[in-house]
């Protein structure tokens, strides 16, 4: 069935199919390879300006709960030196949304640890070279067998260096703690306060990568017309180069996941976030389905073997189909209004011409997996949506 060769493709035929063109696309024209690396430079410089705006906030959220633990350890409670109260609250706002909680109290924790254990120790048998190797040791192992995370058994031993090293009296080392009570407690207060940019942006991130699936079905769409191989290798390396849009999708859906189950103000987004996380995965499927169709297309037009207009006119449907998909996402809704263009889709796809070329089988097998893995986005499930696809020649 041609069905099951493309669901095949969508989970992983793009790197292992059988390519009799591999090589000589590989070997035999540098300029794509160089048209990659652009494609790739390009693609990478704007996802790295994105990430800083998408930060931004975070940003400004740490240097403010900084300056606001310095200015309560030191002139509002006194403490002199109080560098870690601002160290904490950054520390523990971290630059993701997860585990806030739990890295406050595993800073707060290990601060305490640290101190005590440097205390009695350096109380007992003074401070030097193998008195600290046994004050972190003893630490770091106190840590261990209370059953730590990893920040707090860094904290600990951190805290015991300074304690055992640069705390002027016995006293000194409840300030520390005290400092890490306080940064903490500034951490929490902002981490409560969260924009609502970090719950949009796993919704706009999804569209983008939809949108990206629509204008690389349309390319090889004209591919298959014009059977050119410039554009055809270019529209390669550009398929190519959108691995780091799935990766951001996927951290954005984790920062929105996180944002809900740590602010009490952004309850009521929780399952919206969570819709979209579970687009994650077929949005990643419907994308590496797209590039083994752009790949068997500029295979095509590379060794000049046409493709059955009909095709050609199918991908462009589809392509239209899913910027449904990408207008219903920013409109903050379940794509299923797109379901019954993409079913249409669906039915022509069975109703298209068999070449016998290797190439041609491989782009309608890739068609029909991509309207599959973009009806899962309906929210079909996987056997509705493989059963929403007539079998070939019906």
């Amino acid at each position: 069935m041609i069905v099951q060769a493309g669901m095949a493709g969508s989970s992983g035929v793009e790197a292992a199919s059988p390519d009799p063109g591999a090589a000589p696309l590989a070997g035999g024209a540098p300029e794509p390879v160089m048209a990659a690396a652009l494609a790739r430079g390009r693609l990478s410089l704007a996802i790295r300006l994105q990430r800083w705006r998408a930060k931004s906030w975070h940003i400004g959220q740490s240097a403010i709960a900084a300056g606001i633990a310095w200015f309560v350890a030191t002139d509002v409670l006194g403490h002199q030196h109080a560098f870690f109260a601002p160290v904490a609250a950054v520390v523990c706002l971290g630059t993701s949304y997860g585990q806030r909680l739990r890295r406050v109290a595993e800073v707060t924790v290990g601060v305490a640890v640290g101190v005590m254990v440097a205390d009695l120790i350096a109380t007992t048998i003074g401070s030097g070279a193998w008195q600290l190797t046994l004050i972190v040791a003893a630490a770091m192992s106190v840590a261990i067998l209370v059953d730590a995370g990893q920040l707090l058994i860094t904290q600990a031993a951190v805290q015991s260096i300074v304690a055992a090293t640069l705390l002027p009296a016995p006293g000194a080392g409840f300030t520390r703690w005290t400092d890490a009570l306080i940064g903490g407690g500034v951490a929490l207060v902002a981490a409560a306060v969260v924009p609502a940019a970090p719950l949009r942006r796993p919704r706009e991130q999804a569209a983008a990568v939809v949108r990206k699936v629509a204008d690389l079905l349309r390319a090889a769409s004209r591919v298959m017309v014009d059977n050119q191989i410039e554009p055809a290798l270019d529209l390669l390396a550009d398929a190519r180069a959108t691995d780091a849009l799935i990766r951001e999708l996927q951290d954005a859906a984790a920062e929105g996941l996180a944002v809900v189950a740590s602010s009490p103000f952004r309850l009521r987004h929780g399952p919206g976030v969570r819709q979209v996380a579970e687009l994650v995965d077929p949005l990643d499927r419907a994308l590496r389905s797209t590039r083994v169709l752009v790949r068997r297309t500029a295979v095509a037009a590379y060794h000049q073997r046409p493709v059955p207009r009909s095709y050609a006119l199918v991908a462009s449907d589809l392509a239209t189909a899913t910027d449904l998909i990408a207008e219903e996402l920013r409109a903050e809704r379940l794509p299923s209004a797109a379901r019954p263009a993409l079913i249409s889709v669906g039915q022509d796809t069975g109703r298209l011409e068999r070449t016998g070329d290797l190439s041609a089988d491989v782009v309608l097998a890739q068609l029909r997996s991509i309207v599959v893995d973009l009806l899962l986005l309906t929210g079909l499930g996987e056997l509705e949506s493989i059963d929403a696809l007539p079998a070939p020649g019906e």
